[in-house]
């Protein structure tokens, strides 16, 4: 995935985490699908601001960007800054 598919997706997946808070206040799903479904972009939204970080992290090292890989869910959740 290039930097640009990252972005991509993060965008996408903003949009899907706003539509969803609007569904709910609109009644169309309920509070228990909402939260359900917003932890689940949660974790992808990390995994792929994650890999856009290893992605440059490698590239300002002078490293090719593209050995970067996503990481385990566990693993980027429990990453301590």
């Amino acid at each position: 995935m290039k930097d640009n598919d990252i972005l991509r997706r993060i965008s996408e997946l903003v949009d899907e985490e706003h539509s969803l808070r609007e569904r709910l206040v609109a009644g169309e799903v309920t509070s228990e699908e909402e939260h359900g479904r917003i932890a689940s972009l949660e974790e992808q939204l990390d995994r792929c601001w994650d890999l856009l970080r290893q992605r440059r992290a490698r590239r300002d090292a002078g490293e090719d960007p593209d050995h970067a890989s996503p990481r385990p869910a566990d693993e980027v959740e429990n990453y301590v800054q």
